[in-house]
């Protein structure tokens, strides 16, 4: 991994391009989502998560504050304001060896953030 595919990452994250999160994806790609129980398995079930996520998370004030790269992995904090609620997370990625995205987890603080991420993602997920 270059730190190519960390820009894809967030050229993506700025953009909410569809076609670009599509392309990043393996398909059997792994995501583990800080309110599903089960680990979610394949690119079109991520991609439904992560663009969910786009919609929740991706207000102004949305920011990557560090970023932790080596090998095919990245952890990248993020920290964000919804509802009057700082939410800090961590994106933590995988690439395989095709440069595509094999693994995605995302880890959420403090409680209040995780239960309204949950209410909100539940929200946009259930239509």
């Amino acid at each position: 991994m270059s730190s190519t595919q960390v820009q894809s990452w967030h050229k993506v994250v700025q953009t909410r391009d569809q076609r670009a999160l599509q392309g990043l994806l393996a398909e059997d790609v792994i995501f583990h989502s800080p309110v599903v129980h089960t680990p979610q398995r394949g690119k079109s079930v991520t991609a439904l998560y992560l663009s969910a996520a786009f919609s929740v998370l991706g207000n102004r004030s949305f920011r990557y504050i560090r970023e932790v790269c080596s090998g095919r992995n990245a952890i990248l904090e993020f920290e964000v304001e919804i509802d009057g609620i700082i939410v800090n997370g961590v994106d933590m990625i995988h690439w395989n060896e095709n440069d595509l995205i094999d693994e995605f987890k995302v880890m959420l603080r403090p409680l209040k953030a995780i239960n309204l991420i949950h209410k909100k993602m539940g929200e946009l997920l259930t239509k």
